[in-house]
């Protein structure tokens, strides 16, 4: 009993021993594809993160040469692709955006600088790339040179040409949030991480690449958008001024010079590395908002009368009124001649002697002398071209309350009140209230601006366009801001504008100034407060003038002839 007692504990010891090993291997089983299983599923979740960051990068590039290229280097560095080509759809055809290739260390498109020289991808469903497009769905090709279901003459060519081995490719379309196919993404050769050895693409990424490239799609799609917008606000910004300009083709042209002169300012800033500007800088998007401002700042001319704009002569309105003036003297003279001929003929019938006769001559010769004279005063006086003395406006009242009778009998005045107060401007062409009339455009552009729902990066742009006719004393308009009330944008304007209007050579009531004349009066507007000293001091020493000329004029801008300095209509 006590044997066979014994010798069963030893059998059992055995068949738990195999159970044991069994369960051990089981547990080891299990083990092993719950860390597969965890491993897979760990990989897939880095790559849906990996996805995610992709997207969230391109949805925040704007720029498009910028995320087209970022398209390809994300999918490359996802997919672990040697090369990578991006095409969109332009005129129905697969235009080349993007071109990289590590092995033959290529970069063409994007920001690279090089274009890219092959004509664009017909769309034939005999090529890969437009089936793709045609279709709208991903292929994916093992070995290029082992497959007969599209016409890979091109890579084989290529790699003929270069020594490249084109194997695997995998090519998914770029379809926006509207489902509709913009472009085609390409991969070529994928490697194997370890090794780097060509490999075909594992079909795990057929899905995600055509998500990224989903994803790369709506990113393009918003940022064309966005581009597309701006180009037609700014478009749309030059029309109106173009339109203002037009209005009064006697200052044509005014506001784009304006606009391209403030850039050049703006650009001498940022290149300042030592003085009073070299902690100023304008970054690309201050830039444009700038330069829109500037394209704005004389909006508020489209309210104004035209015949002030271009009121060349004091006189002028509609038309010159100094043709009144002429007629009114030539009637004097005219009068006058008849006067001298009645009492030559009376004189004659009452037998009085010749030396009388010629004395009533030489009197009506001075007379008439003294009346054309007096016409040709008149007449100079209505050219804004010199500053008008205390004398010559006395001797305008003078001849304003001389006085004839008209064909109707009725006394009348030499000069009109209105002709004598127009014809008594010191300086210029246009009367205190017409000045008015002319600044009152800088209320109304920011009236108009300021109704406009600007962008966050153009917001400023109705402040600095409304302020361009500020002053630093505080006795500009329409606000009558100071010194640093006034935006820096705003006082560049201020300078520039009136730089352009001095050396204009298309204004009607002076001529082009040279540079020694405009210089010599921004000093004068320095010396009372107008203008910023350290932007009229940039503007002389750093020939900022100059080089908007080398810029933007070249050889179309004639010399600034001499004129003598004035500070009318800036």
């Amino acid at each position: 009993m006590s044997e066979k007692t014994q010798e069963i504990p030893a059998e059992n010891s055995s068949v738990e021993t195999t159970v044991y090993s069994e369960d051990q291997n089981l547990n080891r089983l299990l083990i092993n594809v719950v860390s597969e299983v965890k491993g897979y599923a760990d990989t897939l979740i880095n790559q849906i993160r990996q996805l995610s960051d992709i997207g969230i990068a391109l949805s925040s590039e704007k720029n498009l040469d910028k995320l087209l290229e970022m398209i390809v280097d994300e999918a490359r560095d996802f997919a672990h692709a040697d090369a990578g080509t991006l095409y969109i759809i332009e005129d129905d055809a697969l235009k080349f955006k993007i071109l990289q290739n590590d092995s033959m260390k290529t970069r063409m498109g994007g920001t690279s600088g090089k274009p890219i020289p092959f004509p664009p991808v017909e769309m034939k469903e005999s090529n890969v790339s437009a089936y793709v497009a045609l279709k709208g769905v991903s292929v994916n090709i093992p070995d290029v040179y082992h497959s007969d279901l599209f016409d890979f003459t091109g890579p084989k060519k290529f790699d003929e040409a270069t020594g490249y081995r084109t194997m695997s490719m995998l090519v998914s379309p770029m379809k926006n949030h509207e489902g509709d196919v913009i472009g085609v993404l390409q991969l070529i050769n994928a490697k194997e991480r370890e090794t780097d050895e060509v490999i075909s693409f594992s079909v795990d990424y057929e899905n995600l690449i055509h998500s990224l490239a989903s994803q790369a799609a709506v990113a393009f799609t918003n940022a064309k958008l966005i581009q597309d917008m701006e180009h037609l606000f700014s478009s749309f910004v030059k029309v109106m001024a173009t339109a203002i300009d037009e209005k009064s083709p006697v200052t044509g042209g005014h506001i784009e010079r304006v606009a391209d002169m403030t850039m050049v300012m703006a650009n001498t800033i940022n290149e300042k590395k030592e003085g009073c500007f070299s902690d100023t800088h304008f970054n690309s998007d201050e830039l444009h908002q700038l330069k829109t401002a500037a394209w704005m700042h004389d909006i508020g001319k489209v309210t104004t009368p035209v015949n002030v704009v271009e009121k060349a002569n004091k006189l002028q309105t509609i038309f010159d009124r100094v043709h009144y003036i002429e007629l009114r003297f030539h009637y004097l003279i005219q009068q006058m001649e008849n006067e001298t001929l009645q009492r030559k003929l009376a004189s004659m019938e009452n037998n009085v002697p010749k030396e009388e006769l010629e004395k009533l001559d030489e009197e009506s010769k001075r007379n008439l002398e003294k009346l054309v004279e007096m016409k040709d005063f008149v007449l100079h006086c209505n050219k804004p071209g010199e500053f008008l003395e205390n004398e010559k406006l006395e001797r305008l009242e003078e001849i304003s309350k001389l006085t004839y009778l008209d064909a109707n009998g009725v006394e009348t005045n030499y000069l009109s009140e209105d002709e004598l107060k127009n014809l008594s401007i010191r300086k210029g062409s246009i009367t205190e209230e017409e000045r008015k009339i002319m600044q009152n455009h800088a209320a109304v552009t920011l009236k108009m601006l300021s109704q406009i729902p600007f962008t966050k990066k153009l917001k400023q742009v109705p402040t600095f366009a409304g302020a361009h006719h500020e002053f630093i004393n505080g006795k500009g308009y329409p606000l009558g801001l100071k010194g640093d009330e006034i935006p820096l944008e705003a006082r560049i304007m201020a300078v520039t504008d009136i730089t352009e209007a001095l050396t204009a050579s298309d204004r009607p009531y002076k001529k082009a100034m040279p540079l020694e004349k405009v210089y010599q009066i921004l000093g004068f507007m320095v010396k009372d407060g107008e203008l910023d000293k350290e932007l009229v001091d940039l503007l002389i020493k750093e020939k900022v003038y100059e080089r908007y000329l080398r810029e933007y004029k070249k050889d179309e801008e004639k010399k600034p002839e001499e004129k003598e300095p004035e500070k009318e209509k800036a």
